[in-house]
């Protein structure tokens, strides 16, 4: 059988849309299909959240030719600061200490989604917007797909189907990959403020009884906050006033920025971890957070998404060569068996924080305020964790050339 399209993926955001660039001068024959149009992706206030890019994110977008766009509007990470509220333990990461300008970089969703897209129309890449998937059905030659675009129905054949449409993706649904998910029991507050004084370059991590609090630099000397909360506290806390929502927060944060200034909408979600019982299924390979979904108290969820479109296009396209059956079980299962590492790593690693640093239980709290004052005391320790938060505590796949040219 001949198939219309060697690879189909499914959702063309920021891990889809990474694929497909990064597969875009190579041999096989790739179809983009996304259910959002770009009016209507500009619009959404999704477009306005920050997100935190490590460094090892950042080499790779480089890679895909995205990054001379990004940078323009992202706003580097040169320090990290990690305190314990009510408690003395802190520690600090450094860009000069690692050799590097940053530690990492804060875009919008929608400063990286409008480069993917723009790069994606400017390609050769079959482009299916907007549509949506609604039928699938594996052999062992091809995938048919059913795919339903206004009031038409479309009908392809791939040689491999990639879910990249996020947590609850479509594809996962249909081929009958089940999910287990944990509730967090928390839900994370995001607003943006003007404080005082300049973060200079600085992201901030405070951990409080009730979850994680994050600062993240952006333009014009705001910062965007992620504020972890119990459900119940966060769903008193989303009816208050804007006043009364700043006065709270400068309470848990403190007088490291000054006073803090309200300038932003705010919004809430829901914390939990989805994670795919597995990968890959006959002929269909999921990616990014249609595979695992985060916590966000390491900022490690696109950063994973992102290894996980680089380590397959990098398998797809071998040694400059293209890969005979991109669907071919052998080389999914192998994708899998080497992603899951790093997807244990991660995962282990923010429960971890989670567990630890939401729990203000007297002896645990006075063994992590211990564990800050001596990292930052161990420039070896420091390293360490800076390395991982900057997406390098592994092998960093690297894209081959072949994919790269325009």
């Amino acid at each position: 059988m001949v198939n219309d399209y060697d690879v189909l993926i499914v959702g063309g955001g920021l891990a889809g849309g990474s694929l497909a660039l990064a597969l875009r001068s190579s041999c096989l024959s790739v179809a983009v299909v996304e259910a959002v149009s770009d009016d209507r992706r500009q619009s959404s206030p999704a477009g306005n959240r920050a997100l935190a890019l490590s460094y090892g994110a950042k080499r790779l977008l480089d890679q895909l030719g995205l990054w001379a766009e990004v940078k323009s509007h992202a706003v580097p990470i040169k320090t990290i600061h990690i305190s314990d509220r009510g408690h003395f333990g802190k520690t600090r990461l450094f860009a000069e200490d690692e050799g590097v300008d940053a530690l990492g970089y804060v875009a919008t969703a929608r400063n990286l989604e409008d480069s993917i897209s723009s790069a994606l129309n400017a390609s050769n890449l079959k482009r299916i917007c907007p549509a949506r998937l609604i039928g699938m059905q594996s052999g062992p030659e091809s995938v048919c797909v059913s795919l339903k675009q206004g009031d038409e129905h479309i009908n392809l054949n791939a040689g491999l189907v990639v879910g990249a449409d996020g947590g609850n993706s479509t594809v996962r649904r249909l081929a009958n990959i089940s999910e287990h998910t944990r509730d967090y029991g928390q839900t994370a507050l995001i607003a943006v403020v003007k404080p005082e004084i300049d973060p200079d370059f600085t992201a901030y991590e405070r951990f409080t009884a009730s979850g994680q609090l994050a600062f993240l630099p952006t333009e014009e000397g705001c910062c965007s906050v992620i504020w972890t909360q119990k459900s119940e506290d966060a769903e008193s806390m989303a009816t208050l006033s804007d006043p009364a929502f700043i006065q709270a927060l400068q309470s848990a944060f403190g007088d490291w920025l000054g006073d803090l200034k309200y300038c932003g909408s705010r919004g809430a979600f829901p914390l939990k971890l989805v994670q795919a019982d597995s990968m890959v299924s006959e002929r269909t390979v999921l990616v990014g957070n249609a595979v695992h979904q985060l916590h966000p108290i390491a900022g490690q969820g696109l950063n994973l998404g992102l290894r996980d479109i680089a380590v397959l296009a990098e398998m797809l396209i071998e040694n400059g060569g293209v890969a005979k059956d991109p669907g071919a079980s052998d080389l999914l299962h192998r994708f899998a068996k080497i992603r899951k590492a790093d997807h244990d790593r991660v995962i282990d690693f923010t429960d971890g924080l989670v567990n630890i640093f939401s729990n203000d239980w007297l002896p645990l709290a006075a063994v992590r305020n211990f564990g800050l004052l001596s990292l930052d005391c161990l420039p070896w320790a420091k390293h360490v964790i800076a390395r991982y938060s900057m997406g390098l505590g592994g092998r960093m796949p690297r894209l081959t050339p072949s994919s790269l040219s325009s």
